[in-house]
């Protein structure tokens, strides 16, 4: 999990999981979306193929790159846990306030 949160943390590697969510793409098609050099682009690729965020096939001389989504669901599954978390809190917070107004509704009534 440590190397998915690591390669999410730099832009380019989050667009290029939003450029190959949906379709396969070459290196070369993923580069021309970005003002920085194909190496460049390839050492992105191999960060995300290592964090387990892509899938890499080859087809002739090219290498095409996908999302890989077993590797985006628990990526997902990981930040939920913290999202359900602070929604507990956030509705415990909520309810505790709710009572706190409303017994202040009853001693204002007495």
């Amino acid at each position: 999990m440590e190397a998915a949160l690591k390669a999410m943390s730099d832009p380019t590697r989050r667009e290029i999981l939003r450029l190959v969510q949906n379709e396969e793409m070459p290196a070369g098609a993923i580069a021309s979306n970005f003002p920085v050099s194909r190496p460049a682009i390839s050492q992105h690729l191999a960060v995300l193929k290592t964090a387990g965020l892509i899938d890499e096939r080859r087809s002739g001389a090219k290498r095409l790159y996908r999302t890989r989504v077993a590797g985006m669901a628990e990526l997902k599954a990981f930040l939920e846990m913290f999202w359900d978390v602070r929604l507990e809190r956030l509705k415990a917070a909520v309810e505790a306030e709710n009572e706190k107004e409303e017994t202040s509704d009853d001693d204002e009534q007495n």
